[in-house]
């Protein structure tokens, strides 16, 4: 059976949000940005797993597009922990080139479907 990369690199990242999100609280002391970190990052893979089993193209598309602003606010989340000095520029840069890799990923596939419908 052929690999679901968007599925597979969208679990990987959540194990890298929640790895984040426990230095952040155990290291750091941060509780509020991270807990946000955490909701939004995880949510990705989330919604990437409920669109496998859509009802429909168009539930496939919304479960997406949902998983597109999930991953565009993770992005907000680790910029702002990054501006105030939460994360170094290398835990930033590692992360954010992740989670720019779903955002790219998820656009493509949406683009995709919304051209074949």
């Amino acid at each position: 059976m052929k690999e679901n990369i968007v599925k597979t690199k969208s679990f990987a990242f959540a194990v890298r949000v929640v790895k984040l999100y426990r230095f952040l609280c155990e290291e750091k002391k941060e509780f509020v940005l991270s807990k946000q970190l955490l909701r939004s990052g995880t949510s990705v893979g989330a919604m990437v797993r409920e669109s496998e089993h859509a009802e429909s193209k168009r539930d496939f598309v919304h479960k997406l597009a949902i998983a597109q602003k999930e991953i565009n606010e993770t992005v907000y989340w680790l910029e702002l922990l990054n501006e105030t000095n939460y994360l170094s520029e290398e835990q930033f840069s590692s992360i954010n080139a992740d989670a720019v890799e779903l955002i790219k990923l998820v656009t493509s596939i949406l683009r995709t479907t919304k051209n074949n419908c």
